[in-house]
């Protein structure tokens, strides 16, 4: 693998493990691993994806919102994409991002990422 996309993705996924830590709880990993992100042609360019679950957080509205200033502190650039079925918020930095997903209805956390693509 890339050294630079071994960097990238153990950075990402150090990030996600500690939000995802955040909310109590074991973590279900969702994804974890090498993705092809230019589908124009195939091949050109990689990024590292990963993403956790959590089925049962407790109070996961209020400890997103509890989340965001200190990620904001780390570079982090929130930005609210929440809709009536779920508070979404997506974090940005340097290309990379990553998304916490807390259904309304429950109590499920989901976050995603990506690094940003690097060539591979």
């Amino acid at each position: 693998m890339n050294p630079e996309l071994r960097r990238l993705g153990a950075e990402l996924t150090s990030v996600i493990d500690d939000v995802a830590a955040a909310f109590g709880g074991p973590a279900d990993r969702t994804v974890d691993g090498e993705l092809d992100c230019d589908p124009i042609r195939p091949g050109h360019l990689l990024c590292w994806q990963y993403g956790v679950r959590l089925e049962d957080a407790a109070s996961p509205e209020d400890r997103l919102a509890s989340l965001v200033p200190a990620l904001r502190r780390d570079g982090w650039e929130p930005q609210d994409r929440s809709t009536t079925r779920e508070r979404i918020t997506r974090f940005s930095r340097d290309g990379a991002d990553f998304t916490v997903h807390v259904t309304r209805a429950g109590h499920a956390v989901a976050i995603i990422g990506s690094t940003r693509p690097i060539p591979a």
